[in-house]
């Protein structure tokens, strides 16, 4: 349903929104298994999108951008591959009026559209710690 480039922004940027200080590609990699190579492009689109800032130096790295209320989930799909709509007839038979089987593969593209727009962020990593995106991280586990 989504690609690999979707799912691996959205395991950067839920890494992202929980970190107060810059992080580097390195460390986002490690943190959220993404190969570090691949990563470096994604990180492109997404500071290209506005939605990260990138700082050089010895305490450089890449920080979320705004809101984590405000930033949903679409927005980061957008950022690196929107979902695709089918506004019109793909084998140019029908015009703009969809067959019955493009107008239901269109129906369910604006559905995921609609229910990812409605889900932000601070939604993903406002759950309890065991319920974390990508189960590893933060690691603040602490012994009693």
């Amino acid at each position: 349903m989504i690609t690999q480039t979707t799912e691996y922004a959205l395991r950067a940027i839920v890494y992202l929104a929980d970190q107060k200080q810059p992080r580097t590609t390195a460390a986002i990699s490690a943190a959220t298994q993404v190969p570090a190579g691949y990563l470096s492009k994604v990180m492109q689109w997404l500071s290209k999108s506005d939605l990260v800032s990138s700082q050089r130096g010895l305490h450089g790295g890449f920080l979320l951008l705004g809101d984590t209320e405000d930033l949903t989930v679409l927005e980061v799909i957008n950022a690196v591959e929107p979902i695709r709509r089918i506004h019109e007839c793909p084998l140019g038979l029908h015009g703009k009026k969809l067959c019955p089987l493009h107008q239901k593969l269109d129906d369910a593209a604006k559905s995921i559209e609609e229910t990812l727009g409605d889900t932000t962020i601070a939604d993903l990593i406002n759950v309890p710690l065991k319920r974390k995106p990508l189960c590893s991280f933060p690691m603040t586990t602490t012994k009693s």
